[in-house]
């Protein structure tokens, strides 16, 4: 009965938080766009040359995307992850009005080859971005858990929408009017994004010049030398071989095996995602677990075996159920790993830790349609069923001692880090800093009416509003109102002074405590955080100030 509660839970944490609640909605329209655009142009190259055509198509984008993505990634590590997720969503948009547009005016098939490469690399952006972005706009770390629940949610569903959404629109005006819808659709993702802008960059970040190239290899570079995030990404990634391996094998089975004729690859796609969809359900009982490890080996186990049972004994009734049984499994895993991979990468990283992930994405994909031919030349198709799910299992059995070691390890406070670079005394700090600060951060629930400082009081303790909102006083006169990514109470920490204002808290609030020692400890040791510190303790004295002068 508890465990139904916590699930029943998962969707009302991410829609609570407002910002969750847009990022979420602009994610799940971003992904239904990519399905419905690929299903499209996969649609138009089939029609100027069949399925070499196709197959083409699909190489011409996975490849760009492949060498690239941990570039790209890296911008939103450099910059604030909002601002590149609404560029990302709006250089989406403009590239698919630019593919319809090509193919309205009946262009030449190389110019929409051409073009479509450029579109799947601003494609490639969003997800890096959207993981990097996450951590800021979550108040504490089982909403981080819950938002990439409801991300799995939205990818699974897009499976079993986007297609039946670009089949009408298919039907209705061809590739060009499905593009056109899905380029609407990312535009109205951008808009959602706009007002999330999420923490300033490190600044030694910022400062570097942009070389794509060299970016990528030194992204690679780090994450080489990173252990838990380089086998998680590589674990990750490896689960992307079977689903490329699966959409050949959905048409192989259909048509060869099943009998079901062309129309069967449809329905055994969906049977996939709605397996994918439940996947999701069972993910969400591991909101608030410590360790999701075994959750992680045991839905990949899962997949493997519900595939290899379906090449043992293939019919219409169990190719359904057992592939509802992968997607399910493969939800678990996707949603687990990439929640311990939130846990354990650097924060400075993220967005080029979940980069590569994405190039690895790519090249799965590219990987497992290229492996199922081979296998099946082998020992036919049933065999590589068993083989494509046999492979992704080994693997994952042979890192799961590792897995679990590193799932032990894995307490980085990302969501409070995340929360201190919203401040501008605290932005400046190096990612080392930042982490020590984020594990001395105590959680503190108060309910309106709490007094959470006392004017005249001693000052023993810094306060950042992670969620909620707080009213301060001066002798009984409001002087300002303080939300999320808002500091309280610095100004008698840093000038040694009794409390200069009363905080009271006006509407439920979670805020996160520094004790004295450790919050001047920070500022002392870094020059450019202790000056950004006493620059926001002026502006507050000077509120005060105005306040007695105007009294």
């Amino acid at each position: 009965m508890v465990r139904l509660r916590v699930i029943g839970s998962v969707f009302a944490l991410a829609v609570r938080n407002r910002q969750l609640r847009r990022l979420e909605l602009a994610f799940a329209a971003f992904n239904g766009a990519e399905w419905a655009v690929w299903l499209a142009l996969l649609v138009y190259a089939y029609g100027h040359g069949g399925a070499s055509a196709a197959a083409l198509m699909a190489v011409v984008q996975l490849v760009p995307s492949a060498l690239l993505s941990p570039a790209l990634a890296a911008l939103a590590d450099r910059h604030r992850p909002g601002r590149v997720l609404m560029a990302a969503y709006l250089a989406e948009a403009v590239t698919m009005g630019m593919l319809a547009l090509a193919m309205a005016l009946s262009a030449p098939a190389l110019v929409v080859f051409a073009l479509a490469p450029l579109m799947n690399l601003t494609i490639s952006i969003p997800r890096p971005a959207t993981a990097a972005l996450l951590p800021s706009v979550c108040a504490e770390p089982v909403e981080l858990a819950a938002a990439n629940v409801v991300s799995g949610w939205a990818e699974s569903g897009s499976v079993l929408v986007a297609p039946a959404v670009a089949g009408l629109l298919l039907g209705a005006g061809g590739p060009q009017l499905a593009i056109v819808g899905m380029a609407l659709v990312a535009a109205l993702a951008a808009l959602l994004v706009a007002p999330l802008k999420g923490p300033p960059p490190i600044p030694s970040d910022a400062a570097r010049p942009v070389n794509l190239f060299a970016d990528t290899a030194g992204s690679v570079r780090q994450i080489a030398h990173d252990p838990p995030a380089r086998l998680l990404v590589c674990v990750l990634g490896a689960q992307f071989v079977l689903v490329g391996a699966l959409d050949l094998l959905y048409v192989v089975l259909a048509i060869d095996v099943l009998n079901m004729g062309e129309s069967g690859a449809g329905y055994l796609n969906a049977a996939f995602g709605a397996g994918g969809l439940i996947g999701g359900v069972v993910a969400a009982a591991m909101v608030g677990r410590r360790h999701l490890a075994p959750a992680l080996i045991c839905g990949i186990l899962a997949a493997a075996s519900a595939l290899a049972l379906l090449g043992v004994h293939p019919g219409q009734a169990a190719a359904f159920t057992m592939l509802a049984v992968a997607g399910l499994g493969r939800a678990v895993f996707d949603v687990t790993g990439r929640t311990l991979l939130q846990r354990v990468a650097p924060p400075d990283m993220l967005a080029r830790v979940f980069g590569l992930l994405e190039s690895l994405m790519d090249s799965g994909l590219a990987l497992g349609s290229l492996l199922v031919p081979v296998l099946i030349a082998i020992s036919g198709p049933r065999a590589a069923l068993i083989g494509a799910g046999g492979l992704l299992a080994v693997a994952v059995l042979a890192a799961g001692r590792r897995l679990l070691a590193i799932d032990e390890a894995a307490d980085v406070p990302v969501v409070e880090i995340n929360l201190l670079r919203m401040l501008p005394m605290f932005a400046p700090l190096p990612a080392p800093a930042l982490e020590t600060l984020g594990r001395a951060l105590e959680p503190v629930r108060a309910e309106p009416g709490t007094v959470v400082i006392r004017e005249g009081d001693v000052g023993d303790r810094f306060y950042v509003v992670a969620d909620g909102e707080v009213e301060v006083t001066r002798s009984g006169v409001t002087v300002a109102t303080r939300g999320r990514g808002h500091g309280i109470g610095e100004i008698a920490l840093l000038h040694d002074v009794p409390r200069t204002a009363t905080v009271v808290v006006t509407r439920p609030a979670l805020l996160y405590a520094l004790a004295k020692e450790p919050f001047l400890l920070a500022l002392t040791n870094h020059p450019p955080a202790g000056q950004a510190a006493d620059r926001m303790a002026r502006e507050r004295l000077g509120e005060l100030a105005d306040l007695t002068d105007g009294a």
